[in-house]
């Protein structure tokens, strides 16, 4: 009788440490699976910020050709750029870097206004309009990248994975926010 226990014993003692280890590995490589997923998601946002930032220095040669005298908008979109695509850039970052360059393409924008033959100009328009693209795919990409950060970070702080999470070396993801969300509701205004 005290053999046939002792075999129960162990019976359930390798079950338990069985559904344990199958609960950590479900975990982990759930876990594994979202933060792949968020950093996929961030290379799209920084892949999309780098095509704008190429697309801007056209922008400004065909504005500074009309208007060579507004020298300090000129440079604080430039300036706002380079800001925009740093390697390495965190969202928290990114997204302050947003808003500086948001405010500086009204600026640019405000400009452009001024001037009619430059907003009959075909290049200018063609780049306004990659531009107005170029805005919608960051939205959409950021728009992706937040809900995959809330996925992990809802799956981190969740019982009972918050026990064992930050163990298996998970931490919570920053989402890509934006301190003047007005200022990214939506593209700059491009039409004329």
């Amino acid at each position: 009788m005290d053999l046939l226990w002792l075999w129960i014993l162990i019976g359930v003692v390798v079950l338990l440490a069985l559904i344990v280890g199958i609960f950590y590995w479900a975990t982990y490589n759930g876990l594994v699976t979202l933060k792949v997923r968020v950093d996929e998601a961030w290379s799209d946002i920084t892949v999309q910020l780098k095509r704008r930032a190429d697309l801007l220095p056209n922008l400004i040669e065909s504005v500074k050709g009309y208007a060579a005298h507004e020298r300090s908008v000129f440079e604080a979109v430039t300036n706002a750029r380079a800001a925009t695509i740093q390697p390495g850039i965190s969202p928290h970052q990114a997204a302050e870097a947003e808003g500086i360059l948001q405010g500086a393409l009204k600026n640019l924008f405000a400009v452009a206004e001024a001037y009619p033959q430059l907003q009959a100009s075909q290049n200018f328009l063609q780049l306004q309009a990659e531009l107005v693209d170029t805005e919608d795919k960051i939205q959409a990409s950021r728009r992706f990248y937040n809900g995959g950060v809330r996925e992990l970070n809802t799956k981190i702080k969740v019982f009972p994975n918050n026990l064992i999470a930050r163990r298996l070396g998970f931490s919570e993801a920053e989402f890509f926010e934006v301190a003047d969300a007005a200022a990214i509701a939506e593209p700059p205004r491009v039409q004329f």
